[in-house]
């Protein structure tokens, strides 16, 4: 899986960088979503592989923390990215003069917004796990620091970074799902309205891979933010295999959907 996600990513970045026609707002994008998917195999990738090669099974503190809040910064712009992408299919269906809309500086612009949300929504996380106490076990039951794996082990009241993870989640779960279906409800209004049914497959069929991306991506996401919060029941293995299932899916099947 890391394999194809790292060999797919880069070769989509090679083909979108070399390609010599003029590149519309999709393709920038999707090198975004790409360099995302990138970032975040490498985040927990190495780690991952020594842990179930080499049995090296320690992390420094401050690694940890490196490696949390890269994994929640570039998750976060991911997600960003999708809303982004679903923007631009809505505007591509939906109005004919899309070029004169999406410009290049508004597709610069619209990339600056999702890069500064993605570094500063997990920026509290870091610092807030930092200033707790560690007086219990040190051990985190995944292959890699996630936010509320560290903040489990403190030995203190933690309802700020708890509170504030909800918060988080809501940000990016809840209002890019609202953002990304409302573009969705207002395209296949657009669909429906087109008078044959050969105009509405080819016009649908321009969104089927963006929105088999998206369904992916935000239910894997949601499946496991909740289980970390109210599934303590469930078996050990069962929290590992979906703990590694959540990031290592999304970017392998990207680079195919896309691709």
């Amino acid at each position: 899986m890391y394999a194809i996600a790292f060999l797919g990513n880069f070769t989509i970045l090679l083909i979108v960088k070399t390609v010599s026609s003029p590149h519309g707002p999709l393709y920038y994008f999707l090198f975004m979503l790409a360099v995302s998917d990138l970032v975040v195999s490498l985040t927990i990738m190495p780690k991952m592989l020594a842990i179930y090669w080499f049995s090296s099974r320690e992390i420094n503190f401050r690694a940890c923390l490196t490696q949390l809040y890269c994994l929640h910064c570039f998750s976060v712009m991911e997600s960003g990215i999708f809303v982004a992408m679903a923007f631009d299919c809505y505007v591509a269906v939906c109005h004919p003069r899309h070029s004169t809309i999406l410009t290049n500086s508004v597709v610069a612009k619209i990339g600056l917004a999702m890069m500064l949300r993605g570094g500063m929504l997990p920026l509290p996380f870091p610092f807030l796990i930092r200033q707790w106490p560690y007086c219990k076990t040190n051990i985190i039951p995944q292959p890699y620091c996630a936010h509320m794996a560290v903040m489990k082990l403190a030995c203190a009241d933690t309802r700020a970074s708890s509170y504030y993870g909800l918060f988080v989640v809501f940000c990016v779960i809840g209002l890019d799902v609202s953002s990304i279906s409302l573009s969705y409800t207002q395209i296949l209004r657009a669909i429906f309205s087109l008078p044959t049914t050969d105009t509405r497959l080819k016009t649908f069929e321009t969104s089927i891979s963006h929105l088999c991306a998206i369904l992916v991506f935000y239910i894997l996401r949601l499946f496991f933010s909740l289980m970390y919060r109210f599934a303590q029941n469930m078996p050990l293995h069962f929290h590992v295999l979906i703990a590694n299932v959540y990031l290592l899916m999304p970017p392998m099947l990207n680079t195919i959907i896309y691709g």
